[in-house]
């Protein structure tokens, strides 16, 4: 096809859920894209972080060729070898839990709101936070705390409080005899990559245990060792009740999960909870070939050691340009917030062949792979400064 008969394809046939970019990729290896134009791009936004591992990761394609062949898709009231391996992995880099394999983060956050309800036995208001985001189903757009998101969809579900990001009074003062549960991201990406407090992190975990609530960490953006850490949990010294997980955990094939203390995930029991696609052989191979890179290839390290050089150019380009207010984010997740919007910016940069993403209109978000090198941060941050002065 030719570029606008895609285009042509998309206007007829495609519903315009996505505001689109007249880009059509055709090939992608490591942290490198190319258009149907052969034009070469640097990718430093890989789908929201799905692409933790770069595009076409060659322990994934392996993975995906090995298991294609042999069986794709399963019923999930039959047992399956691979989601059985990935289960006891997560399990293990994580903490003693119970697995329920989804397709997506928004599946894996509905089916945390649905296991609180059923915890809760008649509690059920759940408490989350100004700026989340928690995925586009109906109870997910509720318990994000954007308005935006929530525009034409009325009535949405009873059950959710909002309340002002690390402001444990705030918090306090939500918590009723209804409560039974508090979600948050520790980092908002969609929100603007806003840091939750260790203090404040601390303070959750206390109140959960003194009233016998839950803690759900949203960990679809922050998991698969986006920080540094496999878990963004681990830098807080706390355990959450429940994890959702998704975006790189399949390295670019379809998965989420919800990881649930053991002592009380048998909660859900057999009829209560499904997902037809849920935790296939062959995404679960892929799953497993993500955890498989990180430990054998020594990612975490690497997203340390070039987190904090990414963070070091970043802050020389804030030291030089005053139109970047604050640089922040963890591990090899970051956002420049500016004093202009950043639509432009992320224009510019595109034209020069590196790609980037803008949230809250002035938050420009950079993600690059996990197996980043200091050659193409060094390469993106030319392109940024070029793409900040133009």
């Amino acid at each position: 096809m030719k570029v606008e008969e895609v285009f042509d394809s998309y206007d007829n046939y495609v519903m315009p859920t996505y505001t689109k970019i007249p880009l059509v990729f055709v090939k992608g290896k490591g942290s490198r894209l190319w258009d149907i134009h052969n034009k070469v791009y640097l990718d430093f936004f890989p789908g929201w972080g799905v692409g933790s591992l770069g595009h076409c990761h060659p322990k994934v394609a392996s993975a995906v060729r090995d298991q294609a062949p042999k069986l794709i898709f399963i019923p999930n009231n039959y047992y399956n070898l691979p989601q059985a391996k990935l289960a006891r992995e997560l399990a293990y880099w994580s903490f003693p839990v119970k697995i329920f394999f989804c397709n997506s983060g928004a599946e894996a956050n509905e089916a945390a709101i649905k296991f609180s309800r059923k915890f809760g036995q008649g509690r059920y208001e759940i408490i989350t936070f100004e700026n989340s985001f928690h995925g586009r189903t109906l109870a997910a757009i509720t318990a994000t705390g954007q308005k935006k998101y929530q525009e034409g969809f009325a009535p949405l579900p009873d059950g959710f409080k909002t309340v002002k990001f690390n402001d444990i009074q705030a918090v306090l003062g939500a918590i009723t005899d209804k409560t039974v549960a508090i979600m948050l991201e520790l980092i908002q990406g969609e929100g603007g990559i806003n840091i939750a407090d260790k203090d404040f992190v601390l303070s959750l975990r206390k109140i959960c245990d003194q009233k016998n609530l839950l803690l759900i960490v949203d960990e679809v953006q922050t998991g698969i060792g986006r920080t540094g850490k496999l878990f963004c949990y681990q830098h807080y010294g706390i355990v959450p009740d429940i994890m959702t997980l998704a975006k790189a955990l399949g390295g670019g094939l379809p998965i989420g999960a919800l990881l649930v203390k053991k002592e009380i995930a048998d909660i859900l029991g057999p009829g209560t909870h499904a997902s037809t696609f849920g935790g296939s052989p062959l995404v679960c191979r892929a799953a497993l070939a993500v955890l498989n890179a990180i430990q054998k290839e020594k990612l975490l390290g690497n997203a340390q050691k070039m987190g904090e050089y990414l963070f070091t150019k970043l802050n020389a380009l804030k030291g030089k340009y005053p139109l970047i207010k604050e640089v922040r984010g963890l591990g090899l997740m970051a956002g420049i917030e500016l004093n202009i919007p950043g639509k432009e910016v992320v224009q510019r940069c595109m034209e020069k062949g590196l790609l980037i993403n803008c949230t809250h209109d002035t938050v420009l978000r950079v993600m690059p792979a996990l197996n980043v090198t200091k050659k193409d941060i060094d390469r993106a941050m030319a392109i940024l400064e070029e793409g900040l002065i133009a």
